[in-house]
């Protein structure tokens, strides 16, 4: 096994990370981007940043992910990326006729410092963008930040570049979902639409990373936020912002912009936070929940209820990113587990503070590390045994290492395809976490027991 010389020492290690928690921001504006209809996310910089961005997401979604690049080489990296990125605006308007273009930058283009704006409004008057077509940027360094950073940051510059104010309010809701699955915006959809409200949701990848098979290719599914929604935002009544890291940028932005007030909820994963959710969309619509959802609800109590024997005070090891850490640790606590040790590669010292104060009444002693690494979480695992790991695809190293029961959860999972098709988030996702974890046990035990007391019946 790979990990078996992992040592329990742990070693304190400022400038070097094994298994970072985390990827670069690229990539996340690439999925923020896939999730605006007809938009091709453009990497300005080398074939290779591109390539490996889309090989991620497209083993991740199983899905074929779509995107240009910039193509730099020695001369761009030396005397800017101006000539190849007007060159890739005539090629991509020409060839793929998308409505938008989304240009992210990498490290080359900001170590080289290009010039997005000027060289997009240039593009605009030569008419190399074609009229009645947009391109728009964000800076997403990879040297800094993380996946999720890059995903606030495209999603800021839908914002700046397209929300605008007509003087008229509309009964409408802002929903910025922040980084989770394609079924987890459905679900957040289909939640938002039994309350009763109208809503504007952005990015939405629904039926576009999990879109129908129907025997044609289409380049641009029939998902995603259209350009005219995109622009509606900002007419607006209130911005449900879901993720603080991955969603207050753009709607504090669209706020200072069009004057749309913002209300910053976490994931709703399990009980109180889909609970927070459904009550801010009751609130804001002022309408009441209806008794399908209370039954779902009852549904999730009842399965913790029924599961809690094989739950209660079990100790989970749990990495990820800082947002979908924060609900899914509130949901263990639901739910009498023990979070021991919570590692996010994301910087984040307000997050450590709000992840042990969430961890306070089952365990004080938290181990809580932003900026980290998953060796560091082997490590500590090593030294203080828990029952169960939860993260995602790069975990499994880890648990097979340590023969502990693992549940995946996150960006990226690799290697199974549950997460693109059934929600973590809602009531309904909650009853899935709940299944996952205790099959997860059972399946564990069920291995190693011996045969005469293995249990047919729970």
């Amino acid at each position: 096994m790979m990990l078996e010389g992992t040592t329990a020492e742990i070693r304190e290690r400022k400038a070097l990370r094994v298994n970072p928690a985390k990827t670069c921001q690229p990539i996340g504006a690439m999925y923020a981007a896939l999730g605006i209809h007809k938009c091709m996310p453009h990497s300005h910089g080398s074939q290779g940043c591109c390539a490996y961005h889309r090989s991620h997401l497209t083993r991740h979604h199983k899905e074929p992910i779509v995107a240009t690049t910039s193509s730099f080489t020695e001369g761009a990296s030396v005397f800017g990326g101006l000539a190849n990125l007007k060159t890739a605006f005539s090629n991509i308007f020409s060839i793929y006729n998308p409505d938008i273009v989304a240009v992210h930058t990498t490290c080359l283009s900001e170590v080289i410092g290009d010039d997005i704006p000027t060289i997009i409004k240039k593009s605009t008057v030569e008419g190399i963008i074609p009229e009645g077509k947009i391109a728009i940027h964000a800076n997403t360094p990879s040297f800094v930040g993380s996946h999720v950073t890059g995903f606030a940051n495209q999603c800021e510059a839908f914002v700046k570049y397209l929300s605008e104010s007509t003087g008229e309010t509309k009964n409408v809701i802002n929903l910025f979902p922040g980084w989770v699955e394609p079924a987890d915006m459905r679900e957040l959809k289909r939640l938002a639409t039994l309350v009763g409200v109208e809503f504007i949701m952005t990015p939405d990848t629904s039926d576009v990373l999990d879109s129908a098979m129907d025997g044609k290719y289409e380049m641009y599914p029939e998902g995603g936020t259209t350009i005219d929604d995109l622009k509606a935002m900002g007419d607006s009544f209130l911005t449900l912002a879901m993720g603080p890291l991955a969603s207050t940028t753009a709607a504090t932005t669209l706020e200072k912009k069009c004057q749309v007030p913002s209300q910053v909820l976490e994931l709703p994963i399990g009980v109180a936070a889909t609970d927070a959710y459904l009550n801010a969309l009751r609130l804001a619509g002022d309408t009441s929940v209806p008794r399908e959802l209370e039954r779902e609800r009852g549904r999730l109590i009842d399965m913790i209820s029924d599961m809690s024997q094989y739950l209660h005070k079990k100790k989970v090891a749990i990495f990820g990113d800082p947002d979908n850490l924060t609900s899914m640790v509130s949901f263990l606590v639901e739910i009498g587990m023990e979070p021991a040790i919570v590692v996010s590669g994301t910087r984040g010292k307000k997050w450590e503070a709000k992840i042990r104060e969430i961890c306070k009444p089952v365990n004080e002693n938290v181990e809580v590390r932003s900026f980290s690494d998953i060796h560091y979480l082997h490590q500590w695992v090593k030294a203080n045994p828990v029952d169960l790991l939860m993260g995602n695809t790069y975990g499994k190293f880890v648990a097979k290492s340590e023969n502990l029961p693992f549940v995946r959860f996150g960006f990226p999972i690799l290697d199974r395809v549950g997460h693109r098709a059934f929600p973590t988030l809602g009531y309904a996702g909650g009853l899935r976490i709940v299944e996952k974890i205790t099959d997860a046990f059972l399946d564990k035990r069920d291995r190693e027991d011996a045969d005469e007391n293995i249990e047919l019946v729970l």
